[in-house]
């Protein structure tokens, strides 16, 4: 396996979508940690929207979209709540969103590797460090996110308590 890691152009769409349906189905039959729900969260319109800000990037082995990351510099709401590790000027921070790994390649190093990448991008762009938050209890990303260097800050609300996830960890890296 050669993981090739690239901005997404449009026609990935289709495969990002079913990267979506399949990973939620799997985490419906087994233990879903990020309480993604098919058709709800993640789907085809927020892969459209991540392509259209120029900050969805694919992971591919032989062609196929086996994993997935929206990087941006918009912070969610409330990420305003802490004190983070450094100045909160996003123009100089990434914030990760929708990292997504096939299951058939899970546990393959992929979602490291996208992390990496993110990691990479950033450093280019002279930034201060990337940002990101999980869903409390999601430990197997938690744990993911701490091997790679990612300190946690503090918990909030995210506002999706209507999804039955109150509750979000936040993570920072510093570069």
């Amino acid at each position: 396996m050669k993981i090739e890691i690239r901005q997404a152009a449009f026609p990935d769409i289709a495969q990002i979508n079913g990267l979506y349906e399949d990973l939620c189905d799997y985490l419906s039959a087994n233990h879903n940690y990020p309480g993604w729900r098919k058709g709800i969260y993640p789907t085809e319109q927020d892969a459209l929207a991540g392509f259209q800000e120029q900050a969805l990037y694919v992971a591919v082995d032989a062609e196929k979209v086996v994993g997935s990351i929206i990087l941006r510099h918009v912070p969610e709401e409330g990420y305003k709540q802490v004190e983070w590790l450094t100045e909160n000027d996003y123009s100089k921070i990434y914030v990760v969103y929708t990292l997504a790994v096939h299951p058939d390649y899970l546990h393959c190093g992929v979602g490291k590797a996208l992390l990496d990448f993110a990691e990479m991008k950033a450093k280019e762009e002279k930034c201060l460090s990337i940002r990101l938050d999980v869903v409390k209890g999601n430990i197997p990303a938690e744990k993911q996110y701490q091997k790679c260097g990612f300190q946690y800050i503090d918990t909030v609300s995210l506002g999706y308590e209507e999804f039955g996830l109150p509750w979000y960890d936040l993570y920072e890296k510093r570069l």
